[in-house]
């Protein structure tokens, strides 16, 4: 009796030793102590322009007129070469798109080819204001924005998809949001972040989602054409084994049960009399 007693209590303490376990690896961000104490200096380095990356970039002064040939309408294409000329106040949604090409550059009316890649939205703002100083006898307002500003979430969440990123800032946790959060089979110390850099070089990075320094990382801050990747559990790993073994499974007992049927009717007809 008693030592059924020590076998039982053995299994609960080795039960609640596992539930322990399994629950530090559900919530997000743990010993949060850690950051508050640690010293974070700001980074305010701002989105970079990479290639490929769409833009509109629109010039206003006080004199409308001076500013309309820096202004195109958007004609349905991204070269921005072409396109009607168009006033102070009109919505970025209706200007002309920029593609940067695998050089970094694109080609700005009467401006000519400017170097964008690699440069923050307030660099290419200056650099353009710069420029405009031979055109212009006042200082005008120079605004870029990213258009196709987006990222990818997959794996192990509820709603996997593409994002657009309207105010083209978001971090880890707000795409993982925007996603649904990750189902009950996603691994929280597992999530790939896949990151292609100014030199087109893909990069791998393991974010751990229970340890609260992940906020503290430079990748928790994500960047245009990131890929945010969920690795699923065992759980759902030996689930998917057990599906797919199944389904052979079935398959295969199928094929043998017709095989039998067949064989089973071509005897009966061997063997019943012939009737003359």
């Amino acid at each position: 009796m008693r030592k059924l007693k020590r076998l039982t209590l053995g299994a609960l303490l080795a039960f609640l030793l596992v539930s322990c376990q399994s629950y530090k690896k559900v919530p997000y961000l743990q010993d949060t102590a850690f950051v508050n104490d640690t010293e974070q200096s700001v980074r305010q380095t701002g989105v970079k322009v990479m290639p490929k990356d769409l833009l509109t970039i629109a010039v206003s002064c006080s004199t409308p007129e001076l500013a309309a040939p820096f202004n195109l309408a958007n004609s349905g294409t991204a070269s921005g070469t072409e396109g009607k000329t168009v006033g102070q106040g009109i919505e970025s949604t209706a200007l002309q798109q920029y593609l940067v090409d695998n050089q970094g550059n694109i080609n700005f009316p009467v401006l000519g080819e400017i170097h964008v890649g690699g440069l923050t939205k307030l660099e290419i703002e200056n650099l353009i204001v710069d420029k405009l100083k031979v055109y212009l006898k006042e200082a005008p307002l120079v605004t870029v924005r990213i258009v196709n500003y987006r990222i990818s979430v997959l794996g192990e969440v509820t709603k996997p998809g593409s994002f657009v990123v309207s105010n083209e800032k978001i971090n880890l946790l707000e795409a993982l949001a925007m996603a649904g959060d990750l189902t009950i089979y996603g691994m929280r110390d597992n999530v790939k972040l896949i990151r292609t850099g100014q030199d087109n070089k893909q990069e791998i990075i393991t974010m751990d989602l229970n340890k609260a320094e992940t906020v503290l990382s430079p990748y928790y801050q994500l960047q245009q054409n990131d890929i945010i990747y969920v690795t699923p559990n065992k759980t759902k790993a030996k689930n998917s084994d057990v599906g797919t073994s199944t389904g052979l499974w079935f398959s295969g007992i199928s094929i043998l049960v017709s095989l039998a049927t067949l064989l089973a009717v071509s005897y009966t007809h061997l063997t019943l009399p012939t009737i003359a």
